[in-house]
């Protein structure tokens, strides 16, 4: 009689695992512990040094990965709107590109330092490491519970979804670089390659992003005439569609990456109708691959191997954290007047997920001598930073008042938005002679909200402030980008 052990067994041990990683997952975010921290040392308690499963498949691991990312980044680029763009577009594409290089070239330092790598192996890994994760930072946003300002969210968000490509080949680059040390091919390292093929990468992938969510698009409300209410089947034609774009985007040399996070936000806002119906399926599929990407990248880190190399690791964790990402941020940031606690926000939420684990595959399957290094600091690195940045979140924003109140909660929203109400058509003169406060000398027939945009010098938000003698003027309320309400708030 055919046995059916080889299939009973996996699939009760992979069912075992996922379920108890949920439950542990759901009570340990009641704390502010990581939900997805709970996968990745679910992988690594069930792998060689606790449970005992030998686990060594690379190429079903980066498959598997590459996948779940791909899924994440759709589901990611459904939720976001397109006016999120007009306060977080600049800065995001400043920190996923610039940001990302000035990122591994100072972990890079840090790791030829501490654990006695060449540049070229410490710039391999400093890509491997140098990007945001868009799991793990659209996962802790969203299950975080608190609601932070527009711009710092938008440019959270848009950021990780569009820094994979440049960490990808950054990798891919010193990959050929350690390569060509050790006495490989050379013939791609030129100047002029490497910017043929980031350009190559980063054009394609938006073209083919851009087509493939313009024709889906148009597909979406046409196919949910005859599928409505069918929430899981109008998901799986989403998933389905943006797999199909990111394969034939890869295949074609181009970045899969960034071709499936366009596809979401074209056709999230181009065809919303039919998106919101599919969302709660496809919030559905995101968890299923975040669970599956991070237990099985957790089979694959023995920590018995990691041990020698667990301080350093330790130490290009904290000086990523706390150096080289702060000073990138800064960098990227200084030009568009974002605040001091704003920046330090955006610097401390540079959550690190699957991708560097993902990453520390490549050299892996490349055959790169002593590659196995990579795999381990990036496992130390990714549960940092989800244990230190991930878990203190919601406790940071709070802190640097960034979270804005509930609508319900009137004590707070007062506290924040002042407890009088304007007309932002009002005059500022007209406001000035009332509460005798100092009128700008230069246009004092300006209304509240020319005055405000024009201090601001950039695109407005909710909850933003500007003084005006001992008082203060809050963005209360926007509609299409314009300030249609202003709160007060006078001294005490």
């Amino acid at each position: 009689m055919l046995s059916l052990d080889f299939i009973a067994i996996p699939l009760l041990v992979v069912a075992a695992l996922v379920f108890i990683a949920v439950l542990a997952g759901i009570l340990s975010a009641r704390i502010g512990f990581p939900f997805l921290l709970i996968f990745l040392l679910a992988g690594g308690i069930a792998g060689e040094d606790g449970l005992g499963i030998e686990f060594t498949n690379f190429n079903l691991s980066f498959w598997v990965g590459n996948i779940a990312l791909a899924v994440i980044l759709i589901d990611g680029g459904l939720r976001t709107n397109f006016d999120t763009f007009r306060t977080g577009l600049k800065p995001s594409l400043l920190l996923a590109t610039l940001g990302v290089l000035v990122s591994t070239v100072l972990t890079a330092a840090a790791a030829v330092w501490l654990l006695d790598l060449t540049w070229p192996m410490g710039l391999l890994l400093g890509a491997i490491v140098g990007s945001t994760d868009a799991a793990a930072v659209f996962s802790v946003l969203k299950g975080s519970g608190i609601r932070i300002n527009e711009r710092v969210a938008s440019t959270l968000e848009i950021e990780s979804g569009m820094n994979d490509p440049m960490a990808v080949y950054l990798t891919l680059t010193f990959i050929g670089v350690a390569t060509a040390m050790n006495g490989g091919d050379s013939a791609h390292l030129s100047w002029q390659q490497i910017l043929i093929d980031l350009t190559q990468q980063f054009g394609i992938g938006g073209i083919l992003g851009i087509a493939g969510g313009f024709a889906i698009a148009w597909l979406m409300p046409r196919m949910r005439i005859f599928l409505d209410g069918e929430s899981g089947i109008l998901a799986l034609l989403l998933i389905s569609a943006g797999i199909g774009v990111f394969a034939l985007t890869t295949w074609l040399g181009g970045s899969g990456f960034l071709a499936v996070y366009v596809y979401g936000v074209i056709v999230g806002n181009r065809a919303r109708r039919s998106v919101r119906q599919a969302l709660s399926a496809m919030d559905g599929f995101a968890w299923l691959a975040q669970a599956g990407m991070f237990l099985l990248l957790g089979l694959l880190v023995t920590p018995s191997q990691a041990l020698p190399t667990m301080l350093p690791a330790l130490g290009v964790a904290l000086f990523l954290m706390l150096v080289a990402r702060p000073l990138a941020v800064w960098l990227c940031l200084a030009p568009f007047r974002f605040r001091t606690n704003e920046i330090t926000f955006i610097a401390w939420v540079g959550l690190r997920g699957a991708v560097p684990i993902v990453l520390a595959i490549f050299p892996v399957m490349a055959n790169i001598e002593g590659a196995s290094i990579f795999l381990n600091v990036a496992f130390v690195v990714v549960i940092i930073s989800l244990l230190f940045q991930g878990g203190t979140l919601p406790w940071f924003a709070r802190r640097l008042g960034l979270a804005l109140p509930d609508k319900d909660d009137s004590k707070k929203f007062r506290q924040v938005f002042g407890d009088f109400v304007l007309d932002a058509n009002v005059s500022i003169a007209m406001l000035g002679s009332f509460y005798n406060l100092p009128v700008p000398e230069e246009n004092p027939e300006m209304t509240l909200a020319e005055w405000i945009n024009k201090e601001l010098r950039r695109p407005p938000i909710l909850g933003d402030r500007i003084d005006l003698g001992n008082a203060k003027l809050v963005v209360r309320k926007l509609e299409d980008g314009k300030i249609r309400q202003v709160g007060l708030k006078l001294p005490s």
